[in-house]
């Protein structure tokens, strides 16, 4: 695994410095180590075609595992220590926030690669993940149309899945579902707490789950669904985050019949992502690709190619580059809105198969343009054939 990402010394001199910040143990290790991985891959390639205007990138990482205080004490470093005025990194939205302040006060530039709950804009970052537009209306949409209109909620106490819940509930009620209950357990649950929510669950029967738990606490949470006889295939769990890796973990056979709503899965049928997937099989073996190293790996070719017209640096031209450029990614055609900063990505519904892999039940036609403010739920437009 690649550790240590730095080219040889020799080559430093001339090269563009990037901070990688992301968690790779802490509550979120395992999909922050699918950043990471997604990142050093596309660092790794670029310069192996030479870099960008003939310079390698240098990648100066740092690992705040999992801790909030170390995002931001390692991103102030980054900027006053290390030369750095581009950094990929954070994943959950806490850390997020929690850097923001440092970013904008030093005038550099945050790629950020996660999904998140949205209403939020910096000239300072570019946001490469999916908001609810992209994701969330159409997994309530297609939730509602093919499994039913009783929802029960649970997620883990943070500013995404309350907003996430915010949203859904929303979505939901307005439509003419129903939200039988919205419960909420610490980041890092315990077995005891995970089955009072089950043991609810099994006695209020919904229609779905929605789960914005995260890491270690919504693998349990998958892990122990069966043992209390709830049937993915009738009552499934419908997450935004539950991707490939983490499946692995769990065990594909536990996860069958559950759904997710990505932008990107393995088993995406395009040139790009048959490109994609080989180098990442070279590089890291039989772990699977997902939706968290995939946007980490693209974002990474947007910068190159944004830097490329820029020719330095500097975050307002390499903002307003970025907003002119375009990347083939394995998930489809992805631009950056010159209005809101975030970009423009292809929705799709996966269902979990007994391999590991998501059969998609439905894609979008093409790229939907971020509306990171909600400012229609858009059912009309979205809703699922």
């Amino acid at each position: 695994m690649p550790d240590d990402l730095t080219p040889p010394r020799s080559a430093q001199g001339e090269g563009w410095r990037v901070g990688v910040l992301f968690s790779r143990s802490g509550p979120t290790g395992v999909t922050e180590s699918e950043h990471f991985f997604g990142t050093a891959l596309a660092i790794e390639e670029i310069n192996q075609l030479g870099g960008v205007l003939d310079r390698p990138l240098i990648p100066v990482v740092h690992d705040p595992k999992g801790d909030i205080a170390e995002y931001r004490k390692l991103a102030t470093r980054m900027l006053l220590e290390d030369e750095v005025t581009v950094v990929f990194g954070c994943s959950r939205s806490s850390s997020r926030k929690a850097v923001l302040p440092v970013i904008e006060r030093n005038n550099a530039l945050l790629w950020y690669c996660s999904f998140y709950e949205g209403f939020e804009y910096s000239p300072n970052v570019i946001y490469t993940g999916a908001v609810p537009n992209q994701n969330s209306v159409q997994l309530a949409a297609y939730l509602m149309q093919n499994r039913g209109t009783r929802f029960y909620l649970v997620g883990a106490d943070y500013i995404y899945p309350r907003e996430s819940n915010r949203v859904m509930r929303d979505m939901v009620e307005q439509h003419g579902g129903e939200i039988l209950d919205e419960v909420y357990l610490p980041i890092e649950a315990s077995d005891v707490e995970l089955k009072e929510v089950l043991t609810d669950i099994r006695a209020q029967q919904p229609d779905v789950v929605f789960s914005t738990l995260v890491g270690q606490s919504a693998r349990r949470f998958y892990q122990l669904y069966p043992e209390f006889g709830l049937d993915p295939k009738k009552m499934p769990i419908a997450s935004l985050s539950m991707a490939e890796e983490e499946i692995r973990l769990i065990g594909p056979a536990l996860c069958e019949g559950h759904i997710t709503s990505a932008t990107y899965f393995g088993s995406v049928r395009n040139e790009s992502n048959q490109r994609f997937q080989a180098l990442w099989r070279e590089r890291f073996g039989d772990r699977p690709t997902s939706t968290w190293s995939e946007m980490a790996y693209t974002q990474v070719h947007l910068f190159a190619r944004a830097l490329q017209r820029a020719g330095g640096m500097d975050r307002r031209k390499l903002v307003e580059a970025a907003r002119t450029v375009s990347f083939d990614s394995p998930e489809g055609l992805v631009t950056v809105d010159a209005e809101n900063n975030h970009c423009a990505l292809t929705p799709r519904i996966g269902i979990c198969r007994a391999d590991g892999q998501f059969e998609i039940a439905w894609e979008a036609s093409g790229p939907v343009r971020p509306d990171p403010y909600l400012s229609t739920f858009g059912f009309s437009e979205f809703w699922l054939r």
